[in-house]
């Protein structure tokens, strides 16, 4: 997973697609991908502020984007001068150590092809990706081989957190 907060990151002020759920602190979109549906936003929001209180942190905004793999693509180019496929981007856009502010955009094809590969379901590595940019916002790395273990080791643990 390709995921770092770059600088200079896009933010949406208005919802770009047909899904729009919102909580205040986290909000799911969909840009450039019609054909995703997220089923559930309520408890995945609860999941997610259930990892930010482990960790000891509060939630100024999410904003979770789902969107193509060209659409992800670009934002790679454009931002971080990588010209590969990722699944998941994540721009960090806060000021506090403690806060967690940031757009987290994921590649609903990414994820697909990721869940075939690795022969598990969309929903488990969709939230496994979902988390992922939280984990990259609270200070986790996965740049080289000890820190992607780590950071697998932390998937799994927030992965065990979901009530649904």
């Amino acid at each position: 997973m390709n995921s770092h907060p770059p600088v200079g990151p896009p933010h949406h002020e208005t919802p770009p697609g047909d899904l729009h759920h919102e909580a205040p602190g986290i909000e799911f979109m969909v840009e450039d991908a019609p054909e995703f549906e997220l089923s559930d936003a309520e408890e995945l929001i609860g999941w997610i502020e259930r990892v930010a209180e482990v960790h000891e942190h509060r939630i100024v905004q999410l904003t979770y984007i789902f969107c193509s793999d060209d659409y992800l693509h670009q934002l790679n180019v454009e931002y971080l001068d990588h010209d590969t496929l990722t699944d998941v981007i994540t721009f960090d856009n806060s000021d506090d150590a403690d806060m967690l502010e940031g757009d987290i955009f994921i590649s609903v094809e990414r994820v697909r092809e990721n869940a075939q590969d690795l022969g598990i379901s969309f929903r488990d590595e969709l939230h496994r990706v979902m988390i992922h940019g939280v984990l990259h916002l609270l200070g986790y790395h996965d740049k080289d081989l000890l820190s992607q273990t780590a950071m697998r080791a932390k998937e799994d643990h927030c992965l065990s957190l979901r009530t649904f």
